[in-house]
Parts: structure tokens; sequence; C-alpha cells
């Protein structure tokens, strides 16, 4: 028998007023002669999770209010950031037992449109003594006829420090394979400020084009940076469309981002890639609320604690979700670093592979000078024998 079901009033940051529905009664009783009566069942409980996980990320919002306080403690906390300062003492280990980076990288990947540069803006606004400062990022106000961004480009925050940076970088591709090829580069052999990205798919056209703006910059891309963690970045109203929408066209955007957010590169160990939506001041707040409910479904994480829904806006609140997620992403970074006797193994692995490669190359050569002298002594020698003598005649005639 199902009791009364009730609501919750959730108020926004903006003071908007959100009723929800709070189902308060029990779970039916199914018989095993109902067909599909196990079906039924499951499709209930489902139904029951995501209206809990709904009703969390409704309250999140809330809750963001009554923090509102702890602000410039949890500013300063990211500000007083070092590299491998939230390591956590586990195995054994010690921070001296790491491979600790001199600047802690996060990489920023999503669709075109997704609004990367505009984060890197909005991030770095917050840590900025200079509310006045000019915006650091090339924003593309039209993704139709912009070129977007086609170098990685690296953002140190704050600016000036070496604690950790952003990287800003090329966007997705609707093609799956290149954008594995082009995770694959940046995760396996690092990222560099100022470099030109190129997929296989690039017409000959844009190849030239890009390089042309390469050879302007004057310079050849600076330090290696490994990347430490990941920041997915996601278009609010492109999911709500592919959310709602039913051609393929529509729902290509979804199949793009959960193909490429499930990518193993870009997962360190088991920890996954923090999700951001953005564009959320154009959504109501239930819009954005489903939003973050359907991608935590779709992508197998926590909505209310690992996807973040950061607007176009420099409120109090906001500032807030962006050191959340900030203080997320360093953590993780921090409990994923290499421990020193894996890559010091590393380095023996490649120095002991360059050393078996000179001895076999020393050895074709021992080999080949061998065989040369063995032929050479092979050759017969001549058994003709001139008498000299006998046609000394020759000459003295």
């Amino acid at each position: 028998m199902g009791g009364e079901k009730t609501t919750s009033r959730f108020f926004t940051p903006e003071g908007e007023e959100i009723i929800s529905p709070v189902g308060d009664f029990d779970f039916p009783l199914l018989s095993g002669d109902d067909e599909g009566s196990q079906d039924s069942w499951d499709s209930l409980v489902d139904q029951r999770r995501r209206d809990a996980v709904f009703r969390e990320v409704l309250q999140s919002y809330d809750q963001l209010r009554t923090r509102i306080g702890s602000l410039t403690d949890a500013k300063n906390k990211i500000l007083s950031y070092t590299p491998g300062a939230w390591i956590e003492n586990v195995g054994g280990m010690t921070l001296s037992d790491y491979d600790v980076p001199k600047t802690t990288s996060l990489l920023l990947i999503g669709p075109k449109g997704s609004g990367k540069s505009s984060l890197v803006n909005r991030i770095s606004k917050v840590f900025e003594n200079d509310k006045f400062a000019s915006e650091r990022a090339q924003v593309t106000y039209n993704s139709s006829v912009g070129d977007g961004t086609y170098f990685l480009q690296e953002y140190t925050i704050p600016r000036g420090s070496n604690s950790f940076s952003l990287y800003d970088t090329r966007s997705l591709s609707d093609d799956a394979s290149d954008n594995i090829n082009m995770i694959k580069l940046w995760i396996m052999e690092g990222v560099r400020h100022g470099e030109l990205v190129i997929r296989r798919s690039d017409s000959s056209s844009l190849r030239n084009r890009m390089r042309c703006k390469a050879r302007k910059i004057g310079c050849d891309p600076s330090v290696i940076r490994k990347v430490n963690f990941v920041i997915f970045v996601v278009d609010g109203l492109a999911v709500l469309k592919s959310m709602e929408g039913d051609s393929d066209v529509e729902k290509q955007y979804d199949q793009i981002v959960a193909t490429t957010f499930n990518c193993p590169y870009l997962s360190f160990r088991d920890d996954k890639p923090v999700v951001v939506v953005t564009h959320g001041d154009l959504l109501s707040l239930t819009d954005r609320a489903r939003i973050r409910t359907y991608l935590g479904e779709l992508l197998g994480i926590p909505p209310a604690k690992q996807i973040f829904d950061i607007p176009e806006s420099s409120d109090p609140e906001n500032e807030l979700i962006i050191i959340d997620m900030l203080r997320y992403c360093l953590e993780h970074a921090d409990r994923n670093l290499s421990c020193k006797s894996c890559a010091r193994n590393k380095g023996f692995r490649v120095s002991v592979m360059a050393f078996l490669n000179l001895l076999l190359v020393l050895g074709i050569a021992i080999i080949a000078f061998k065989m040369q002298h063995l032929n050479a002594h092979r050759i017969p020698k001549s058994n003709s024998h001139v008498d000299w003598r006998a046609i000394r005649h020759l000459w003295l005639d």
C-alpha cells in the first residue's frame, strides 16, 4: 500500500523557489505470476533512484547559500596549494616517495562550443585581484564562423603562479578515432604551450591556414608538462536538446560525450574526469538539475559530487562552485601521482633498451666485419710463377 506524497521546497541562489515532489511511499508488492513483474520492479527501483538523485542535486543548489560564509577560506585553500600538498600518506609512502611535478596540469577537453575558453576566464577571475583585468583566453563569439582553439594554451592559476595551470585545447571532433588519438598523445606524451593540434581528418586548406598562424608566433613550443587530471566541459543547452530529441542528429552530442568520456586514457586509475556543465544561466534550475542527473547516469559518475554546474555569472555562489571543482581536481591529481621508483624504473627500462639496441648494432657490425674478413681469406692465391732469368732477353735486346 502506497503512502501519501509530500513536497520539498528549494531556493535557487537567485531566490527562485522550486517545489519538488518527494515520493514518501512504500514499494508495491509484485506477484510472481504477473507478466513482466521483474521488469516492472526494476523499472520502479530505477525511477526511485533517479528521483532521489534529482532531489540531491536540487538540494546542492540550496546548500550553496549556507556556505557563502566560507568562501574566503575556501579560496585561500586553493591559493595556498602546492603540487603534492594533498597527497594521502597511504601504503607506507610519504611525499618524498612521489614524483611531484613543478606545476600541476589540468587538461580541459570538450565538444565545440562547450565553453572551455570561457571557463578558463571565469576561473581566472575568481583569483584575480584586479577585477578590471582583461580576459586571458580568446573566446569564439560565433562558433559557426570562428576558428576556435587550435593551439594548446596554458594558463597558470592564479596569474603568474607555478602551483597549477589549466590547458585549453582544441575541440573534440565528430570522428571518435580522431579524439582517441588526440587524447592519447596528450596523456602519454604530455602537453606544451603553443603547440599546434592537427588531426588526421583535417583538410589540406585547414592545415595550411593553421601552419600560417603558427609561423606568426615566432617561437617553438616550450616545456612539456604531464597531464595530472582532466576537466570535461559540456554545453548544458546541447545536452538538454539531446535528452529531449528523437533524431540521430540530436542524439549525436550525447554519443560524442559518452564515447570520449569513457576513453581509458582520460581516467587516472579508477578516477574519472570531473564534468563541468556550462550555459546554465540560459536554463531554469529544474532543467539544470535534470541535465546533471542525466549526465550522471550516462557517464556513470555521481552528479551531485562530480558534475559541476558553472553558469556565466560572477556571484559568490558561482565562485564557490568553481572552487569546489578545482579542489576536487587538485586532490585527485595529487592522489594519482606516480611514485619515484616507478619513474626510475621507467627510466631504467629506457636505458636498458638503449643499451640493448647499441649491443645489437655493434653485434651486426662485428658480424659484417668477420664475414668480410672471411671472404677475403677465401680468395684463391695465384699459383703462377714468373721465371725472370728465362725472359731477361726481352729487355736486354
